[in-house]
């Protein structure tokens, strides 16, 4: 019988479930959206059971479609939004809402609700933030851990229990959460987002005592086995196997957040020096490198995260496909171009990549010269490392139709492209070597958004022969977790290959410089701006 590998990805607006073959082809997947709760401004939550029952209905779903017997499913992978869920000693749900519904038990990865604790945490300038690049965002966990302890008490002493996103979906399915033990985690949740400094094989416990969560060590909260990704946690319970219909046999490998399975389903045979880009309603930059590379305002470097025998460090954007689908429903032409678009049987970015084909027919010099934008309207992850930033528009008129939408579309491309750039510069003045793109996620739809980012960061970009490199990667975790291959490299050589390959175009090479001066200008006069007005208000 055909061996087949589960891959099972909680994003954050849907969970997928695909089915691949010993190959890496994905031969079925579904999607269930989850919901998002959204009570305060900057405050977002989700729920563990709705995701659960969800991801259940996904996995059904792909392997009815996959045609396949439910013993032919050897093992399942999962990844998830770096989101923080709250447990009782059950395994209930416990709120962490200013709301008080429990059935709100999830801070998501884009929440900023802990904005200032995590510029108090960056304050102390403890030796374990050199692990995260010296800075601290409000998206990692002990931020929203410390806020919760602060702001919410009562919830934080009900809550026995607190894992990320991706250990809650391992423990859930193999029956982890009863309260009989401590469930266990990834060493890539922990060390990416919980501060573990897995290269030593311990916490920072004097910087946990300082911030007053000293607690949590000596409560299941944050106890329990820490392993490697790819390894076995155990075998679905029987009614996790039951709901899903699957074998109790069925094993079920530790996990990933999603934009490390991402870059583990695009690893290939040569992770130096290459750049995995995740490109979704965010953006992930991955870099992995055989000794630890210490770059200002990147996370890490991580040891163990991704591959247990390495280093990464991680880079990010905020806001990428969330922002372009922004700046459209921003418009004013919006309704006409959805119209325009349905009629002519196309997506509306489509409709956009052309009218901008037509555009630059008839023009002489780049559409955008003097239109230009900041993209840090959800403020900047890295390398700058400040959620305060805001995003900027320089050269706006009062056009209001598709053309003039397009155009601000296409500025949006490129601000997101030079993010990456700024990224790339970063990471190699630190000791990585960035020769190429790796490139998966919402980008690879869209062939604008694509030549724009290998020409705005003058990198050649591989795209993968298996577009759903995300549930890829966990698919890798299933198989390894198994044995049916030797560790995560031998899986990701075995099931992954390029397709093809884009090459920057060296012509508009003297725009892209001008372009990226500008960019960074604009960060520089924010900054000066906020002076201004602070020396006005004194």
């Amino acid at each position: 019988m055909s061996a087949y590998y589960l891959g099972i990805d909680v994003g954050s607006a849907s969970v997928r479930a695909g089915v691949f073959d010993a190959r890496g082809r994905c031969v079925a997947q579904a999607a269930c959206e989850i919901a998002q709760y959204r009570p305060r401004p900057g405050f977002v939550e989700q729920s563990s059971d709705n995701i659960w029952s969800q991801c259940v209905v996904a996995v059904r779903a792909a392997v009815s479609q996959a045609g396949i017997s439910s013993e032919a499913v050897r093992a399942i992978g999962f990844d998830a939004t770096c989101s923080l869920v709250a447990l009782g000693e059950k395994g209930t749900p416990v709120s962490v809402s200013p709301d008080n519904d429990d059935d709100h038990n999830i801070v998501m990865w884009m929440d900023h609700r802990a904005i200032e604790e995590a510029d108090e945490i960056a304050g102390t300038q403890h030796p374990a933030l050199d692990y995260i690049g010296g800075q601290v965002s409000p998206e990692l966990e002990l931020p929203k851990l410390l806020w919760l302890h602060r702001h919410r008490p009562d919830q934080f002493e009900r809550a026995a229990l607190f894992l990320d996103l991706a250990d809650f979906m391992v423990a859930r399915a193999i029956g982890d959460l009863d309260g009989t033990h401590e469930p266990e985690r990834s060493v890539c949740t922990q060390v990416c987002k919980w501060l573990y400094l897995a290269h030593e094989g311990r916490w920072p416990e004097d910087l946990l005592e300082r911030l007053g969560l000293d607690e949590l060590m000596s409560r299941p909260a944050m106890q329990g086995e820490i392993r490697a990704p790819g390894s076995k946690a155990g075998t679905l319970s029987r009614e996790a196997a039951e709901a899903m219909g699957l074998s109790p046999q069925t094993v079920v490998a530790t996990g990933l957040i999603d934009a490390h399975a991402g870059a583990l389903g695009m690893l290939g045979e040569d992770p130096e020096g290459s750049l995995a880009v995740i490109a979704g309603t965010s953006a992930c930059h991955i870099a992995f490198s055989h000794e630890p590379c210490f770059v200002p305002g990147v996370w890490g470097p991580y040891w163990g995260a991704v591959l247990p025998d390495g280093w990464i460090n991680e880079g990010g954007q905020s806001a990428v496909g969330a922002l372009i689908d922004h700046v459209i429903a921003d418009s004013g032409a919006v309704e006409a171009l959805m119209s325009e678009a349905e009629t002519a049987g196309v997506s509306h970015f489509e409709l956009l990549n052309r009218r901008l084909d037509a555009l630059e027919e008839d023009s002489r010099d780049e559409l955008t010269r003097h239109l230009h934008l900041l993209d840090y309207h959800h403020g900047n992850r890295s390398p700058l490392a400040d959620a305060s930033l805001k995003g900027m528009v320089s050269g706006l008129d009062l056009g209001n139709d598709i053309d003039a939408l397009a155009l601000r579309y296409l500025a949006t491309l490129q601000a997101v492209s030079l993010g990456t750039r700024h990224i790339v510069e970063t990471l190699n003045a630190h000791g990585h070597d960035i020769k190429r793109l790796r490139l998966c996620g919402g980008a690879l739809k869209n062939a604008r958004w694509l030549q724009e980012l290998s020409d705005a960061t003058e990198l050649v970009i591989e795209l993968p022969e298996e577009r759903e490199t995300v549930l890829l990667g966990s698919a890798m975790l299933a198989a390894t977790a198994c044995g049916d291959h030797a560790g995560l490299r031998e899986a990701a050589a075995a099931m992954s290959a390029t397709a093809r390959t884009i090459h920057p175009d060296v012509t508009r090479q003297a725009f892209f410089e001008a372009k990226y001066r500008v960019y960074r200008q604009m960060h520089a006069d924010q900054l000066r701006y906020r002076e201004l007005m602070e020396a006005r208000a004194e």
